[in-house]
């Protein structure tokens, strides 16, 4: 592995020089901007810098001699996609660790469990995440005494899909001393069995009682997990991306990286804490590091959980859990205590907030703050899947960016009604109603929690149908927008909420030359054919980092772990 791994890193270290100046020629060129107007074009220059300099026309040739040119083969080229709402290093560890993001079936999810551990003997511990009960038609969470059936001589720590909610076995549970006498945790929940003992799954900040029990990653791991991941961002066209709760830790990895030259993917990063914010930021963000590829924008705020596990916080009882109204993670005086100090040094705010009534929460806040602290805020909710449509103006009124996330809606959509009941969807994944308030869209994929895939995205998006067309004519179908406006929430404006509108996002002078080739044009395909687009090439700063033709698999852990694949 070692091995392996020195030689990728030779590999990526060696495309990072600088090259001389480069015309790219005979291209079916599109690139979109912030309102969703499309801009064609058929060539582009590219300097040494990396830069555009010049956006050519068919039969345009360059002002000045160029010394490289490189026929397009009049492919489609598109702005390098940006992921609007994605956790790096989560991605990357998650190829190191058990994977059960595919798994159908409880059954299936516990024999995939059991071959790992037999596979891996040595391991202390078995660690994976991506199990998702409503996947498996289960009415319920599974339990504790289910893991202890498959593994019993070691704890098993497994995170659901959402990143809300964890599965242990009793070991694990042991491991935490959670026991019947555990309270639950404020912003967590302990699921219990009828006599008070805990059944196996904790939720949001209760899996801080088994979690801080786990050994943590070791350096080697987490370089190896930032390699991974981008290799996997990379090959679906990613060039950039907002990490969502940015540790210490993950940020010591990336500046390695970026130290070493072999930081390739333009991360703008949010701290996961208030401390971790002002120990990486210190008076305020970070400037922008390695050629624009790194800068800590300002801090992640955690309000609510998720519909799947019941965290979600809404104004209103789960119709499928009476007397259940979801866990607040953050108060309201927190809340505003935390948004006014990060603002007070001109951070940017981005607040997890799921529910309606979290959501009203926060767009009161923003309303509050905006008084005090004026100019451009860029004020962001993350997720913003459940809102009042009474509360929906707020988004025009400050300029906020709804970060949305489209394969959610598609994943979610009849989990969502169970949740909801169908009288209370009308502000449910409201992409159309955000924009027509005068929101901004950015979309991101939550990766790992969804696949880093911006084309099935942008295929839900304009259909509100899932990969098997369903529900016919669309979930919501009034919700859908059109191509532009999604290709814009994935590039342009996706850049304009991490505050690098200027430096990447479109393919225009002054710009960063970021961009894919695409196997057919999305602006031109129905949903199902932009399902079926595929990545042939991804270049960063005018340098290809991204080849289809040419094999990159993931690299194994360095203690044997399997390596996913794409």
């Amino acid at each position: 592995m070692i091995t392996r791994f020195a030689a990728a890193l030779t590999l990526l270290c060696m495309s990072s020089t600088a090259l001389a100046d480069t015309w790219i020629d005979n291209v079916n060129g599109i690139s979109v901007n912030r309102d969703g107007s499309v801009d064609r074009f058929a060539g582009l220059v590219i300097d040494e810098d990396g830069r555009i300099s010049e956006i050519l026309d068919f039969g345009d040739r360059p002002t000045r001699e160029i010394e490289y040119r490189v026929d397009g083969d009049g492919r489609v080229m598109v702005p390098g996609f940006i992921d609007g709402h994605a956790h790096l290093m989560d991605l990357g560890l998650g190829t190191l660790v058990l994977d059960l993001s595919g798994t159908q079936s409880l059954e299936e999810a516990l024999s995939r469990i059991a071959a790992y551990a037999a596979a891996n003997p040595d391991r202390p511990w078995i660690i994976g995440r991506g199990w998702n009960q409503e996947r498996w038609g289960l009415d319920r969470f599974p339990t504790a005494a289910e893991l202890d059936a498959v593994v019993s001589d070691r704890p098993v720590w497994l995170e659901r899909a959402d990143n809300h909610a964890h599965w242990g076995n009793s070991l694990a549970l042991a491991a935490g001393n959670v026991t019947a006498q555990t309270r639950n945790p404020a912003g967590g929940r302990i699921e219990r069995l009828a006599n008070g003992a805990p059944a196996g799954v904790l939720i949001d900040n209760a899996t801080d009682l088994v979690t801080s029990q786990v050994p943590p990653p070791l350096p080697e791991d987490r370089d190896l997990a930032l390699y991974n991941a981008q290799q996997l961002l990379l090959s679906f066209g990613i060039t950039a991306m907002a990490d969502m709760g940015t540790t210490v830790e993950d940020w010591m990895t990336i500046r390695r990286a970026g130290d070493a030259g072999w930081l390739q993917i333009r991360i703008m990063a949010y701290a996961d804490s208030l401390a971790e914010m002002l120990l990486i930021g210190g008076p305020g963000p970070t400037q922008w590091l390695y050629e624009d590829r790194l800068r800590l924008n300002g801090l992640k705020v955690k309000l609510d959980g998720a519909l799947g596990s019941r965290g979600a916080l809404l104004k209103q009882p789960y119709a499928d859990d009476p007397g259940n109204q979801g866990l607040p993670l953050t108060s309201g005086t927190q809340l505003r205590n935390l948004m006014s100090r990060a603002a007070l040094d001109n951070f940017q705010i981005a607040v997890h907030a799921i529910g309606d009534a979290a959501n009203a929460d926060l767009l009161q806040a923003i309303d509050e703050l905006a008084k005090d602290y004026t100019g451009d805020r860029r004020w962001r909710v993350e997720h913003a899947q459940i809102v009042d449509t009474s509360d929906m103006a707020m988004f025009g009124q400050h300029g906020i960016i709804a970060s949305m996330q489209p394969v959610h809606q598609t994943s979610d959509m009849f989990m969502a009604e169970a949740r909801l009941g169908a009288d209370r969807l009308d502000g449910a994944y409201a992409w159309r109603t955000i924009l027509d308030q005068g929101g901004t869209l950015a979309f991101g994929t939550d990766a790992p929690v969804e696949p880093v895939d911006p084309l099935s995205g942008i295929a839900a998006a304009v259909s509100r149908t899932n990969a098997e067309g369903e529900p016919f004519g669309g979930w919501l179908p009034e919700q859908t927008i059109s191509r532009e406006q999604a290709l814009a929430a994935y590039t342009a404006n996706a850049a304009y909420a991490g505050f690098a509108d200027g430096r990447f996002g479109r393919l225009a002078p002054g710009e960063r030359a970021d961009f894919v080739f695409l196997s057919a044009d999305p602006l031109l395909a129905s949903p199902e054919q932009i399902r079926g687009v595929q990545v042939m090439e991804t270049w960063i700063a005018g340098q290809r980092v991204y080849d289809a033709d040419v094999q990159n698999p993931l690299i194994e852990g360095p203690h044997g772990a399997e390596a996913a694949g794409r």
